[in-house]
């Protein structure tokens, strides 16, 4: 047996973080343009909201840089549906806060099944292109 063959897997680096950010910044910027000018057909409504769950992939992976990609994928989603979710309470600080440009941007105003469906595209779709630029994060 060769030494090489003797030597366990390197782990992989962390992410760029500065590049991690950058990402997050194009993905928030598409995000926002996405509701200005809205794609055809169903992908209008959607879009946005899967762009959601991939910025929410990248804001975790700037704050875990070396986390595996299924892991970010999984909280990301998990965390968009948290926040689908509490678009069911009506809590009057929760309300309130939904009603400023920035709230109703982070936490949306009114729930709907079908955002679900688009937070796992998103989910989905971020953990295959953290896979092809990190694929020693994949998994």
């Amino acid at each position: 047996m060769s030494e090489e063959a003797a030597q366990p897997a390197a782990r992989p680096g962390p992410r760029p973080r500065a590049k991690t950010c950058a990402a997050v910044a194009v993905i928030v910027a598409l995000g926002l343009l996405s509701r200005r000018f809205p794609l055809p057909g169903v992908l209008a409504e959607h879009t946005g909201d899967a762009l959601y769950t991939v910025a929410a992939f990248g804001a975790l992976a700037a704050a875990a840089p070396s986390a595996r990609g299924a892991v970010l994928a999984w909280a990301a989603l998990l965390a968009s549906a948290a926040v689908e979710a509490s678009q069911l309470l009506s809590w009057g600080w929760l309300v309130d806060l939904r009603s400023t440009v920035v709230g109703a941007l982070l936490l949306g105003q009114g729930f709907q099944a079908a955002d679900l469906l688009a937070y796992v595209v998103g989910a989905t779709a971020a953990w295959w292109l953290d896979r092809l630029a990190m694929p020693a994060h994949a998994g």
